[in-house]
């Protein structure tokens, strides 16, 4: 044991993975070391137009990352995982332990994103003991998950020990022969433990979650009935369904082929590690596929949750290069739709359908289970660590709320637990349990091309765009601030039934009245301008895009993205005045603003038809467009 020697605190601090299903996030901190454990990722939701992945926000940990020992890894699932590549671009983690198989599959993301060098990948097994920093000691012990690989961890640190469950279910008869170590558990219990931080996503459900063994049977027999070809879906890390699905394959004289990047991967690695066990002859390419009879035939592919570009989608929607739904064929979803998924799968069996395959669905057909622990699941954990402290994580908030039901009813005062938010932090000592100061927690997006970060006016952008359309405005003024032609528009994606002429001439008058109306608050005399006067180009876009955004409101009922274009006289100055330096009538030159609002060195002239912006102010070309 490692003993409390300071009146310091142990933080708890999930940044993801709470009030939501996904992006498994926690930190630990005990005076300067913090640890890790897990960080996965989310997918995005119907607005997030153009993002693929869904982060949580990592500004604590960019800004502590001088104090990060290292990371502990409880499984390889993509919402424990995923998350490890994008973060090591943005600061280092020292060591990484996990099991093997999330460590192969962890490699090679970090080797595909060229950030294998910024940490020490170290695999663990069941019942190791590793030491990070000076203050956390960490015992791996097994648990049954729908993962092969997967741990619960006990992590000793100065004010006790934690047992953080990570993803479970008790499956007393797993596929791959490897138990939940309960004794292991026991034993802790006995010993005291001081805060039980455990898996509440099945909260809602009584009893026991079924063995994973208990879908062989059903899938059996859909397969058996089969006269066509089978297509079966699943997620890719569901390594014992897997396994299952192979076995069945054998049994049923079916060679398998294999579709989907994730898919190929897993199978791959867990066949390597020992985890899949089957014979190189059941595996046929595509190619050879296609010259078998029908009846001979199983086909394992990704897309259980309708992905936009898994394989199952694609093949739904007839884009599939190689494969082709047939009359006959039966399609198998062996995984219930994740919460947000519901209408992507709907969608994507409709389509199957209505090409002419028989599909297989739904809870009451048997052919899925699930890998968190039901309510009694969730009481037996609690009755065998028997906790001080309980704190559900690792779920929506009514998850979080009846598993802490479960705890009360187990004994655990309801003053001995708390249900928090990502950002939340939970300060422990040997003897009490309190909140303290909330740290910085979110959503960071990243995008499809998967090289940026979306920032939250992009998305808004993005949703503008989706919702009402964009309108474009090209006005070209003179150094007198006239218009030297009737302005353009153009509507892109704009539903109205207003009329374009009267709506290009209300915006030519808007423009106008402001020029006429506002132009003297725009300019000043210049001893060094050749006109004379300095105007304050900035100003008249920023006063012509406000008025022009209201006739929009107006007439189109509505509230386009405006994208406004606005051409001024050759040789004139992009410039903004900053005003608190220059009094009224001074005859000063402006001076130029930096993108930090500070005096800007004088600009060097730039090539003609250069693009000039706000925060870069420089030498007008002839033709300046400035893009809102």
């Amino acid at each position: 044991m490692i003993k409390n020697t300071t009146a310091q605190v142990l933080k708890v601090i999930p940044l993801g993975g709470l009030h939501e299903i996904g992006k498994n996030t926690c930190v630990f901190e005990y005076g300067d070391e913090i640890i890790l454990l897990d960080a996965g990722l989310a997918f995005p939701t119907d607005g997030m137009h153009g993002v693929n992945i869904v982060l949580p926000d990592m500004t604590y940990l960019r800004e502590n990352s001088h104090k990060i020992q290292g990371m502990i890894v409880t499984h390889g699932h993509e919402d424990h995982i995923g998350g490890i590549p994008y973060h090591l671009k943005q600061f280092e983690i020292p060591v990484i332990y996990g099991p093997r198989l999330a460590m192969a599959l962890l490699a090679g993301k970090l080797e595909e994103a060229g950030v294998s060098h910024r940490t020490e990948l170290r695999t663990v097994r069941p019942r190791d003991t590793v030491r990070i920093g000076k203050h956390f000691l960490v015992e791996y012990i097994r648990n049954t998950h729908s993962m092969a690989d997967s741990f619960t961890v006990a992590i000793h640190t100065p004010v006790g020990i934690i047992i953080h469950t990570g993803d479970f279910k008790i499956d007393h008869t797993p596929v791959d022969g490897e138990h939940f170590d309960l004794q292991k558990l026991a034993e802790y219990g006995e010993r005291g433990v001081l805060c039980l931080i455990s898996d509440s996503t099945n909260s809602e459900i009584p009893g026991f979650t079924a063995s994973e063994r208990s879908v062989a049977p059903n899938l059996d027999r859909i397969i058996a009935q089969a006269t066509g070809r089978v297509l079966l879906t699943t997620f890719a890390s569901s390594v014992h369904r897997l396994q299952i699905v192979l076995d069945l394959a054998k049994k049923n004289n079916r060679f398998v082929g294999v579709v989907g990047r994730s898919m190929l991967n897993v199978i791959a690695h867990c066949r390597n590690l020992g985890y899949i066990k089957c014979e190189d002859s059941l595996f046929k390419p595509l190619k050879e596929i296609r010259n078998l009879a029908e009846d001979k035939v199983l086909i394992l592919t990704t897309g259980s949750q309708g992905e936009p570009m898994a394989a199952m989608t694609r093949i739904a929607n007839g884009e599939h290069h190689e494969l082709k739904i047939r009359k006959g064929d039966t399609v198998i979803f062996s995984a219930n739709p994740i919460p947000g998924n519901t209408i992507a799968v709907v969608n994507t069996i409709d389509k199957l359908m209505m090409l002419g395959a028989n599909v297989v669905y739904g809870r009451d057909k048997g052919i899925h289970v699930s890998g968190h622990g039901c309510q009694e699941d969730q009481k037996l954990m609690i009755n065998m660590t028997r906790p001080k402290f309980f704190l559900p994580v690792h779920g929506e908030h009514r998850m979080l709320v009846q598993h802490s039901k479960t705890a009360q009813s187990m004994g655990i005062p309801a003053s001995n637990m708390v249900i928090i938010d990502n950002g939340d932090v939970v300060e422990l000592t040997e003897n009490t349990m309190r909140l303290g100061t909330k740290v910085p927690s979110g959503i960071e997006l990243v995008d499809s091309s998967r090289s940026g970060v979306v920032k939250a006016n992009v998305l808004k952008e993005r949703q503008q765009l989706a919702g009402d359309g964009a309108v474009t405005v090209a006005a070209a003024l003179n150094a007198e601030g006239k218009l030297v032609a009737t302005p353009q528009i153009h509507l892109k994606g704009v539903v109205t039934s207003a009329d374009r002429e009267l709506l290009q001439q209300s915006i030519a008058q808007t423009i106008d009245t402001i020029l006429s109306d506002r132009w003297s608050e725009f300019v000043r005399p210049s001893t060094t301008a050749e006109s004379g006067v300095d105007v304050d180009w900035v100003g008249v876009q920023t006063q012509i895009e406000r008025a022009i955004q209201r006739v929009l409101r107006r007439e189109l009922q509505s509230n386009p993205m405006l994208v406004f274009l606005m051409q001024i006289p050759e040789g004139a100055l992009f410039v903004q005045w900053e005003k608190a330096a220059v009094t009224p009538g001074s005859l000063e030159a402006p001076k130029l603003l930096g993108p930090s609002s500070t005096p800007a060195p004088a600009p060097a002239p730039v090539p003609a038809n250069a693009v000039t912006g706000r925060r870069r102010p420089r030498t007008a070309a002839k033709v300046a467009s400035v893009v809102s």
